[in-house]
């Protein structure tokens, strides 16, 4: 289980400070798939180096199935735990060939050479890699090196996983091909632990929100909304005043119920079917 309580974010610069993160408390539940959405600045991608220790709150905490960020000694096991992928898959991926990104996780853990092969072999099968094992990832097409990124966070077996906007940078077909993945590890399980994985989706695009089951929405450091993506996409007019776009068939539909609201009750009954 990830669970955040009062959680609070200060950066200090030399005109002075700045508050990124304000009191935010949650808890996602082992399993849940949760779309993150908020307007540039709100937040969202600070929440989330918060989870994995990359960022220490200024107040509050973060816990990652009972192990405290705030504790030097627990963000190893934290991030082998939680891993992350990021926006642009070349800031992450480091080593020369495919074969050996996927196996960097693992040997850097110390597991057992057998059982780094194994995983190695079944994830470049699994992302549809095999073919690529030699060769330098900055060759690969887009979709391809988000793949990579995906396999070589899942070779150190995280039970949870974080998406930082990863197919923003992606062409519709690549975005379709990661969205797919996530939800095969979601509702599937692990080809490793036997279990589905945790997965946090931070996204601008409301469509893969719809993916989740569950939504929250930020604005300037805060959360202000958690609920099902459809409740809450409902709530277009809030949306808008944040910054956000709900997904066109949600608009169309508060703009129908907007003009029916707006006939009067003499109007309604002359228009209705007189049975």
């Amino acid at each position: 289980m990830i669970t955040v309580r009062n959680l609070t974010l200060d950066f200090h610069t030399a005109e002075g400070g700045r508050r990124i993160l304000d009191s935010i408390s949650l808890e996602i539940a082992d399993g849940e798939f949760v779309a993150l959405m908020g307007a540039n600045g709100s937040g969202k991608t600070s929440l989330a180096r918060c989870l994995n220790g990359i960022l220490t709150p200024t107040a509050g905490e973060a816990m990652v199935d009972g192990q405290n960020t705030r504790h030097a000694s627990e963000v190893g096991e934290i991030r082998r735990r939680l891993g992350m992928v990021f926006q642009n898959p070349d800031n992450q991926i480091v080593a020369p060939t495919v074969e050996r990104e996927v196996a960097f996780g693992p040997e850097n853990l110390g597991v057992p050479r057998p059982e780094m092969h194994r995983r190695l072999e079944r994830l470049l099968k699994l992302f549809r890699l095999e073919m690529y094992r030699q060769q330098a990832p900055h060759l690969l097409s887009g979709g391809e090196k988000q793949r990579l990124a995906l396999a070589a966070v899942l070779a150190m077996q995280p039970a949870h996983i974080v998406f930082d906007e990863p197919t923003s940078l992606l062409d519709y077909e690549s975005r379709c091909q990661v969205l797919d993945l996530m939800q095969q590890l979601n509702t599937s399980p692990n080809p490793f632990s036997g279990r589905a994985l945790t997965i946090l989706l931070i996204t601008q695009f409301p469509e893969e929100a719809l993916f989740a089951n569950r939504l929250l929405v930020m604005e300037r450091g805060r959360l202000v909304m958690d609920g099902a993506p459809k409740d809450i996409f409902l709530r277009v007019e809030e949306l808008q005043q944040l910054g956000l776009r709900p997904p066109i068939e949600f608009v169309a539909y508060h703009e129908f119920k907007k003009d029916q609201e707006e006939i009067s009750p003499l109007e309604d009954f002359l228009l209705s079917p007189i049975l």
